[in-house]
């Protein structure tokens, strides 16, 4: 067993606050590690998703480097304070948000980054964060905090050995989430070039609209469309559901013999041993978050979380399962805030093809969406598997060879 050597925090790593940015300063300019982007990632993405328009002091002042751990400062609650974020390479030009806290360490050999990065997470020192912070209106990690926060940690070596094992699994997890957002935008692509351009084949194989295709007027869309099409207000295209169970959020367990799906950006919020509250279907059910406009093709028994998760199921031939996802998907209801958006999703207009049409689209997609469920499943138990092993390893009962 890896002897255990208890560190302050403060012993092993610097501390520094992030850059107060403007809003003109924001989404131009060089790479920047935003508050959500510490958040969500165990590890820095390869390519940051933001842009901060910075100067060269600015850059030296708030720089990136292989190592560096970044930590959320605040948070409305204390559960979600102090997340962390490791850079496993260097970000030339890169700076950090000011919500955001920078950890960088003061020698090497003592503390490995990628070993950090899944023992931040862990429940042990999430508990020991919990216990340290303090809420006035938000949670908040300042100095105080970070003093009197100890690392536990093995022999440098065996970090390495953790830290790179934990690693490989989470880069599976994450070419396997890279591949799900390929394979949606494959759909996607597929479905504009169909339903938005009406270049769908036509009996001799080439582009309908391109090739020259009957277009007809139509007045609801205002817009030609291929003859043959007509439209409908999204509302008529759903049949009714099962009314079963809605899942409390309060009631989510991390695992269980049902899925739990809701309007999160999660793709599965929780589970629930509530077998009776599965919702199951071949073609599977579309979820729309009311409040969220959070769309999900759910092609695998679930049970619905509670406030704000639709369900829905198509009730015509022409208008597939597979393709009333796309058609929901397509809808732009971003002008209408902080509201209840069914009933303008309900009212909307949206195309019907022709049935050949759809169930041709349907047939192409169909193995998109069952390889996504494959690899959307192979992650969960990656990560359970990783949730398992973590704590085994970090004291001692488990070792990498």
């Amino acid at each position: 067993m890896s002897k255990i050597t208890k560190y302050p925090f403060a012993q092993l790593y610097d501390m520094a606050s992030g850059i107060s940015s403007t809003k003109e300063q924001a989404g131009h300019g060089s790479p920047f590690v935003s508050f959500s982007t510490v958040f969500n990632n165990y590890f820095l993405p390869d390519t940051l998703p933001d842009l901060m328009d910075t100067s060269l002091k600015e850059q030296e002042i708030y720089s990136i480097k292989k190592g560096d751990i970044l930590i959320t400062r605040t948070s409305e609650t204390i559960d979600e304070l102090a997340m962390s974020c490791v850079a496993a390479k260097d970000y030339p030009c890169a700076t950090y948000s000011g919500f955001t806290k920078r950890l960088r360490p003061k020698t090497a050999g003592m503390a490995y980054h990628k070993y950090l990065a899944f023992y931040l997470r862990s429940e042990l020192f999430r508990k020991a964060v919990t216990n340290n912070a303090f809420m006035t209106l938000r949670a908040s990690f300042n100095e105080d905090i970070f003093s009197f926060l100890n690392l536990y940690l093995p022999e440098y070596k065996e970090q390495v050995k953790i830290g790179d094992m934990l690693y490989s699994m989470e880069q599976k997890i994450q070419i396997n989430m890279r591949i799900c957002t390929e394979l949606e935008s494959m759909a996607k692509t597929l479905y504009d070039y169909w339903f938005t351009q009406f270049d769908f084949p036509d009996e001799n194989g080439k582009p309908y609209c391109s090739s020259g295709g009957d277009m007809v007027w139509n007045d609801q869309l205002k817009r030609k469309i291929p003859k043959g099409w007509t439209a409908d207000v999204v509302g008529n295209l759903f049949s009714k559901v099962p009314n079963t169970t809605r899942i409390q959020t309060g009631d989510y367990l991390n695992d269980g013999d049902v899925p739990v799906v809701d309007q999160s950006a999660d793709f599965i919020a929780g589970y629930t041993n509530d077998t009776g509250a599965a919702l199951s279907s071949p073609t599977g059910y579309i979820v729309f978050g009311d409040h969220t406009r959070i769309v999900k093709y759910v092609r695998f028994p679930f049970a619905r979380g509670a406030d704000g998760t639709q369900v829905l199921k198509s009730n015509t031939p022409r208008v597939p399962d597979e393709l009333l996802y796309q058609i929901i998907k397509s809808i732009d209801l971003s002008n209408y805030g902080y509201a209840r958006h069914f009933k303008f999703l309900k009212d909307t207009t949206a195309i019907i093809p022709d049935e050949s049409v759809a169930k041709r689209y349907a047939e192409i997609v169909i193995p998109i969406y069952d390889k996504q469920v494959q690899l959307i499943f192979e992650n969960r138990e990656l990560t359970k598997l990783r949730d398992w092993l973590l704590p085994m390893l970090m004291n001692g009962q488990a070792a990498v060879e």
